[in-house]
C-alpha cells in the first residue's frame, strides 16, 4: 500500500490551553476516495483526527530531540 494511502486516527482533548493526542487507530483511503477505519477505542469526547501516516525517526538524535521538547510528540500506541 502507498504511504500516501495510510492515515493515523488520533483522539485530540482538549484540557485547560493544551491539547492532549492519543493514537487510536489507523486508516486507509479506498479506490473511490473514502476512507477505512480501524479503531482500538472509540472516544467518548474530544475530537478526532486522521492524518497521513509519517514514519517516526527513531535516530538517537531524534529521540534526543523529543525528550527535549515534554509533551510534544505525542505517543505511539503498538497497532
Amino acid at each position: 500500500m502507498e504511504a500516501s494511502k495510510i492515515k493515523v486516527v488520533w483522539m485530540v482533548t482538549e484540557r485547560g490551553d493544551k491539547s492532549y493526542w492519543t493514537r487510536i487507530g489507523i486508516g486507509s483511503v479506498n479506490r473511490d476516495g473514502s476512507l477505512s477505519l480501524t479503531l482500538e477505542a472509540v472516544p467518548l469526547g474530544g475530537k478526532i483526527q486522521v492524518r497521513d501516516y509519517t514514519p517516526r525517526d527513531d535516530s538517537p538524535e531524534a529521540q534526543d530531540a523529543r525528550r527535549a521538547r515534554p509533551g510534544s510528540d505525542p505517543a505511539v500506541a503498538p497497532f
